[in-house]
Parts: structure tokens; C-alpha cells; sequence
């Protein structure tokens, strides 16, 4: 559950690589015009697994951002 206070930060990333143990390679776009991309290694969320939805590569995906940086939660896919 979110703190009061706390703020989930989510995001759109594409799929570059598929790795073992549901693990994903994700590139997420910069912000800033000219700016450098950010690759995340992202995990599936409970519910995915759950229903065994299937991640792909290539996929866009939805992303619950780690507060402290270098991991995401897929929560959504959308292609």
C-alpha cells in the first residue's frame, strides 16, 4: 500500500531484451528533447503472473518506477 505522502511514479518503455525468471531489459525515452534514454531491468507484477499474461520484446509496456532507481514493476501491456 502507498504511504501517505508517497507517489508512484509510472512511465511507457519499450522491451529490448527478455531475460530467465520474468526479467525484462526495458528502454524507457528521455524526458528532454536530445537527452540519453534509460535502460531498466523490470520485473512483472503479481497480477500478470497471476493470469499469465505474456511479455514480448518489442512490447510497450507500463512501468511502476522503484523510488530508488534501476528497477521497475510491469504492471501493463499495451502492445
Amino acid at each position: 500500500m502507498a504511504e501517505e505522502g508517497e507517489t508512484k511514479t509510472t512511465t511507457v518503455g519499450t522491451v529490448e531484451e527478455v531475460l530467465p525468471d520474468s526479467l525484462f531489459r526495458v528502454r524507457i525515452p528521455s524526458a528532454e528533447e536530445g537527452g540519453e534514454e534509460t535502460v531498466l531491468l523490470a520485473y512483472l507484477a503479481g497480477k500478470m503472473r497471476l493470469h499469465r499474461i505474456r511479455v514480448l520484446m518489442g512490447d510497450q509496456v507500463e512501468m511502476v518506477l522503484d523510488p530508488y532507481g534501476g528497477r521497475a514493476r510491469i504492471v501493463r501491456r499495451l502492445t
